[in-house]
C-alpha cells in the first residue's frame, strides 16, 4: 500500500507568505498515527480483496490525504480553543507563532483538504463530498457540544458518548465509508465499514482519555491530566460521578479514579467497544483488507500514544 508519510511530504507548502503556509507544513510534519488516510485506503482494500490494484489506491488517495488535512486543521483550531502547548511532542502552532496565525493556517488547511478532495473521480465525487460534508459539519457540533459540557456539571454518559461519536468517530467512519465507496463497495458494505469507525472511534477517544490521565507523558505527546485542568468532561469523569474541578488537583483526581475502578472499568470500555468495532467487519470475510483493519483496531486498544 502506498506511503502515506511520503504522499504528504510531496504536498509543497514553500508557498508564499510563508507566515501561512509554513505552520501548515510544521503541523502535517509531526507525524501522528495518520489513521484516517490509511483507513480511507484499507476501506477500499476491504471491499475489493484481491482487485485492490494501483488503480483504485490512485483514486482513492486524493480522498486519503483530503482527510488527514482537515483532521490536522481542526487540531490546529482545537489547540487554540484548548491552550494547549504541546501537540506531539512538539510545541503548537499557536504557540510557535500565535493564535492569529494558527487560525488562519487551519482555515487554508481546510482550503487544502476541498482541494485535494477536487481530484476525486469526477463520477465518485457528487457522493463523496456529500459525506465529506456531512462529516465536516458533525465534527464542529462535536467540537460545540465538548466546549458547553465545560459549563455543565449535569453531563450524562450517554451525552458523552455521543459528543465523541460526532467529535472523533464519524471522522475515522467517513474515511472508511469514501474509501470503500469510491471502490466500488456496496451500501451494505459501506456501512458495516462505517460502523467499524463509529465504534473504534469511541474506543479510541476512551482510550485518549484513559491515556490523559495513566499515559506515559515521554509517548504520549502531551502533559498527564491535561483534560483535568481544562475541566473536561471525560469518560473516566463522569464514571466516577465527580461533580467540581477545580477543587481538586489532578493527584486528588487520580487517585479517586483507581479507588474507584474506574481505570479498571475504562480498560473493560475500551475492550468492549473494540469488540463490537471487530463484529462489525463478520459480514465482509476475510481478505487482506479486513486483516488489517482487524489488526488495527487492536493495536489503537493497546496504544500507549
Amino acid at each position: 500500500m502506498v506511503d502515506i508519510n511520503a504522499e504528504i511530504g510531496k504536498l509543497d507548502w514553500s508557498r508564499e507568505p510563508k507566515g501561512l503556509y509554513e505552520p501548515i507544513g510544521y503541523a502535517l510534519a509531526a507525524g501522528g498515527k495518520r489513521i484516517r488516510p490509511t483507513l480511507a485506503l484499507l476501506g477500499a482494500k476491504a471491499v475489493c480483496g484481491d482487485r485492490f490494484d494501483t488503480s483504485i489506491e490512485n483514486a482513492v488517495l486524493p480522498a486519503a490525504l483530503a482527510l488527514e488535512v482537515f483532521h490536522n486543521f481542526t487540531l490546529l483550531h482545537d489547540d487554540v480553543m484548548d491552550k494547549a502547548e504541546v501537540r506531539r511532542g512538539r510545541p503548537t502552532v499557536h504557540v510557535k507563532w500565535n493564535e492569529n496565525t494558527a487560525i488562519l493556517s487551519g482555515d487554508q488547511m481546510l482550503i487544502e483538504a476541498y482541494k485535494l478532495l477536487s481530484h476525486v473521480p469526477a463520477e465518485k465525487l457528487p457522493k463523496v463530498l456529500d459525506l465529506f460534508n456531512k462529516m465536516a459539519t458533525e465534527v464542529c457540533e462535536g467540537q460545540q457540544l465538548d466546549v458547553d459540557f465545560e459549563k455543565r456539571n449535569d453531563v450524562t454518559i450517554a451525552e458523552y458518548m455521543e459528543m465523541i461519536r460526532l467529535k472523533t468517530s464519524v471522522l475515522l467512519a467517513t474515511a472508511l465509508q469514501i474509501g470503500a465507496y469510491i471502490a466500488g463497495g456496496t451500501d451494505e458494505e459501506q456501512q458495516a465499514l462505517y460502523d467499524f469507525g463509529i465504534n473504534l472511534g469511541l474506543a479510541f477517544q476512551i482510550q485518549d482519555d484513559y491515556l490523559d490521565c495513566f499515559g506515559n507523558p515521554a509517548t504520549f505527546g502531551k502533559a498527564i491530566g491535561g483534560d483535568i485542568r481544562e475541566g473536561k468532561k471525560t469518560w473516566l469523569w463522569l464514571t466516577a460521578s465527580l461533580k467540581e474541578h477545580g477543587t481538586q488537583t489532578v493527584e486528588d483526581v487520580l487517585r479517586e479514579y483507581e479507588r474507584l475502578g474506574v481505570k479498571k472499568a475504562a480498560e473493560e470500555e475500551i475492550a468492549r467497544l473494540t469488540e463490537k468495532a471487530l463484529d462489525c467487519l463478520t459480514s465482509l470475510g476475510v481478505n487482506e483488507g479486513t486483516n488489517a483493519l482487524r489488526k488495527l483496531a487492536e493495536k489503537l486498544a493497546l496504544r500507549s500514544a
